[in-house]
């Protein structure tokens, strides 16, 4: 099975340090001579002499390299000038990590030793390597993910954040690195020379946390997360010319898994997503009811699978990208999906797999303490926050059981506020019987917070709440709130294209839809043909991640006859 970005990192974090790399044979195997004769078919021979530069960080790679003769030396630079060797690669071993089967900018430098011959698969040739030769594929596969995680520890090729720890801006941003799987470090300008050289020259705001370093040396103030995902590389260009065979709206759970069926079966796919990959499900701290995992696993460590085979058969993924509008005129026989930064992304059919919003409740001033105490997910980061403080949570569904008890394990208590009188209704059974067992969380019903109080623009004080039977109401303080309170579907960049929806904006598909006399409804297509939804999305879906990857496996069906028919000439 293919390891995953977090699954890797917790089981090595107590690996031993006689290496510098854990699972040194899983991350930089040897080819043997008959393995690397399979490959030849896939590459082409390039030479290199002494001080050549086979890729460096920041700038798109070119593929994998496989040694031939000579060595090649790997090491970490940053935008602060610090340089550090991380290994020296020879003959039989290649040179890859993970973002190289979709043509990603490198992370680290590789300058050749002496004179250097070596066979470079590019990108493409790279994953029809994975699928052709499945037993080597598997392999190489591993260490591609095995190295990227390695890079993750060390922060290798990514930006550097300068800030204090519990800055707004240095936890949004290292959310949506972490959500990303991508490599980042953060320091401290109190305790490090570098960042306080840095921020005695550009001499910030407090509205400028943090300072974020880019690989080429680029600095930026407290940018968005689009802004930091274009200087660093993370965002590739669209293809002007290119038309797809699906677009993909959302890459959570069900957008993830139409990709990877869909890309297996030879469609050309491509994957837009405003923020990180997973959605909602990839920031569940752990899910215990998904079949094949009895032991449990993180929505991260299940959509990062999900994520890596995206790639490997080929899926262009796209993150972050905001899809702001769909043009379902097809006037030249394709779908355009207008994106944040003016290009059109074009596509013979698309797929809705945009979820859900994180529902606000109507607290008049709770925009005041976004990102400054209230937050809607439960993540390391946010749990490092909260550790041994008491907490408050609202929420009653499955989203709020798990984040209740992924908190329980950092925060001196946990104390959670149900609107109803009960969770019967709305939780699985096994996380009740977890949370009636923990022994720091407090259940509190029939209550709903109404007021929050603190400084503006810098952090959350005091939490209000109020009984809804008794009406009396309860002031206490906490610098920590967790909203769990359902979603909204996250449908408004359909309007006007025709697509309907239900009172509630969730997406109507199937017998609901009004269709032509003679041509049966797809359960999953929309009113408008070759438009699908899936997922939480969809009006009438289960709304669990089971369901939604069962759909983004089901729909790929629909897709081949949808774009059959339409490759067929009229009569």
């Amino acid at each position: 099975m293919v390891a995953d970005i977090t699954t890797v990192n917790m089981a090595d974090e107590g690996a031993s340090a006689a290496s510098a790399f854990p699972r040194h044979e899983q991350t930089f195997p040897a080819l043997t001579p008959q393995e690397i004769a399979r490959m030849r078919r896939f590459g082409e021979a390039r030479s290199y002499k002494h001080g050549d530069m086979l890729f460096e960080t920041g700038k798109p790679g070119p593929g994998m390299f496989v040694l031939l003769s000579g060595h090649v030396a790997i090491t970490q630079r940053d935008g602060l000038g610090h340089v550090t060797p991380l290994i020296d690669q020879g003959p039989g071993q290649f040179l890859a990590e993970i973002g190289q089967l979709s043509g990603r900018v490198a992370l680290v430098d590789g300058q050749a030793e002496g004179d250097v011959e070596t066979l470079l698969i590019p990108p493409e040739r790279l994953r029809a390597l994975l699928v052709a030769e499945a037993d080597l594929g598997e392999r190489i596969m591993r260490a591609l993910i095995l190295r990227r995680v390695n890079l993750i520890r060390d922060g290798a090729g990514g930006p550097v954040l300068i800030g204090p720890s519990d800055s707004s801006g240095v936890v949004r941003l290292q959310g949506f690195l972490v959500r990303n799987g991508y490599p980042h470090h953060l320091l401290d300008p109190v305790a490090d020379t570098d960042a306080a050289e840095l921020i005695a020259r550009y001499s910030p705001s407090p509205a400028d946390w943090p300072l974020v370093v880019a690989p080429d040396g680029s600095v930026l103030r407290n940018p968005s997360e689009s802004e930091l995902a274009r200087a660093i590389g993370m965002i590739r260009a669209l293809a002007r010319d290119k038309v797809y065979d699906v677009a993909v709206v959302g890459s959570g759970p069900a957008g993830l898994s139409t990709a990877v069926y869909a890309a297996s079966e030879g469609l050309a796919v491509a994957v837009c997503d405003t923020r990180a990959f997973g959605g909602q499900a990839g920031a569940s701290a752990r899910i215990e009811n998904y079949l094949g995992f009895p032991t449990g696993i993180s929505g991260h460590a299940l959509t990062a699978r999900a994520f890596n085979q995206a790639q490997k058969f080929g899926a262009d993924m796209m993150i972050p990208v905001e899809v702001k509008s769909l043009d379902c005129s097809r006037d030249d026989g394709a779908f355009g999906l207008k994106l944040d930064d003016g290009e059109v992304l074009r596509a013979r059919s698309i797929v809705v797999a945009s979820g859900a919003r994180y529902r606000r409740p109507e607290i008049e001033n709770l925009a005041d303490f976004e990102g400054r105490g209230v937050w809607y997910w439960a993540s390391p980061i946010e749990a490092r926050l909260c550790a041994e403080q008491e907490v408050i949570l609202v929420g009653g569904g499955n989203s709020a059981g798990q984040a209740a008890v992924f908190l329980s394990g950092h925060a001196r208590r946990v104390h959670m506020v149900i609107r109803g009188g009960g969770l019967g209704s709305s939780m699985s059974r096994y996380l009740i019987e977890r949370i009636e067992a923990a022994p720091n969380i407090e259940l509190v019903f029939n209550t709903e917070v109404v007021a929050l109080e603190g400084t503006k623009d810098v952090a959350l004080e005091r939490v209000r709440w109020r009984s809804r039977l008794s009406g009396e109401c309860s002031t206490a303080d906490f610098r920590n709130l967790f909203l769990f309170v359902g979603a909204d579907p996250a449908t408004g960049w359909l309007d006007g294209c025709g697509v309907m929806v239900d009172r509630a904006g969730f997406v109507v598909t199937g017998a609901q839809c009004k269709k032509s006399e003679g041509q049966p409804a797809s359960a999953l297509e929309t009113s408008v043909p070759g438009v699908f939804a899936v997922g939480d999305v969809r009006s009438g879906s289960v709304k669990r991640v089971g369901g939604a990857i069962g759909e983004g496996a089901q729909v790929v069906a629909a897709l081949h006859g949808f774009l059959g028919d339409a490759a067929k000439p009229a009569l």
